[in-house]
């Protein structure tokens, strides 16, 4: 004999449940997978609701967006903010002792000469005392102009970008005084490679430049003409930021990464190659 399972009334299906918590019952099922879900694994969707697995899956394959020459997308100039409040802590200490601060991390041509190396990018954080005759103008004026185009260029350029497109314009302005110079301080090297970066920035997205001209030629004017201005430091960051910059623009997007990165380690290795075979102004081979 065989026995027959006995008869079952309307409704009394085993209900749902969640396929990743099987102790509780659910109506709800995955847009994608149709897998039951219970409200802990239920993620919004543009219909419906999706599983977790679907919405980590959907993720992967979406392509996230970038900066416009590269990196990743900036909604908050971090380094900008960064870089101020560098340069004011910085100035704060050397307040607090100018002579031990700029003796020991101004840019010096023959410190660096012989070995202290620092001095190519601490200098850079670094403006004239209370006690010189710009006063506070001279941090002042390169805060604003950093707070001013820094957000900008971030936001084109991306974090990594900008803050080598920064750094290597301070240290351009450092060799160059190295070369041609004696003693400076200030950040004045590197706001002069964002002078040249925005420059090159709006040519190429074919905005007008001129005004960056003007910008450009009435600083170039006033390096020449008031007594005090490293002329040195300020062209020799306007030239470096400028090529740097042109390096990042214009990279072919296929090869982008590769070319920007090949540019960087070019200009570093220009930088060594000056400061390891040439001396300062002023001393003999």
């Amino acid at each position: 004999m065989t026995s027959q399972p006995p008869p079952t009334h309307p409704g009394a299906e085993a209900a749902p449940t969640c396929y990743r918590h099987p102790e509780r019952e659910t109506y709800v099922r995955c847009q994608r997978c149709e897998r039951s879900i219970c409200p802990d694994c239920m993620r919004d969707a543009a219909v419906g609701h999706q599983c977790v697995e679907c919405v980590q899956e959907g993720n992967r394959s979406v392509r996230r967006t970038q900066a416009m020459f590269g990196g990743a997308t900036v909604t908050t100039p971090r380094v900008t903010w960064t870089l101020l409040i560098i340069n004011v802590l910085a100035y704060l200490a050397e307040i607090a002792d100018p002579d031990q601060v700029i003796g020991r991390f101004s840019t010096w041509s023959l410190g660096i000469y012989h070995g202290e190396w620092w001095r190519l990018i601490t200098g850079a954080f670094l403006h004239a005392p209370l006690t010189s005759t710009w006063a506070a103008s001279h941090i002042l004026f390169n805060m604003w102009a950093l707070w001013a185009i820094g957000p900008e260029l971030e936001r084109r350029l991306g974090h990594l970008r900008f803050a080598a497109l920064y750094l290597l314009s301070a240290l351009g302005g450092s060799v160059a005084v190295y070369l041609f110079g004696s003693l400076a301080v200030g950040a004045s090297g590197a706001i002069y490679g964002m002078f040249g970066a925005l420059f090159v920035v709006s040519r190429k997205l074919g905005f007008d430049a001129r005004g960056v001209l003007w910008l450009i030629g009435i600083n170039i004017v006033l390096t020449f003409v008031v007594s005090g201005i490293s002329w040195q430091g300020h062209l020799g960051g306007l030239v470096t930021g400028t090529a740097i910059a042109a390096a990042f623009v214009y990279a072919p997007r296929r090869s982008r990464n590769a070319v920007q990165l090949s540019a960087v380690a070019a200009v570093l290795a220009a930088m060594a190659i000056i400061l390891l075979t040439l001396p300062p102004y002023g001393v003999m081979a």
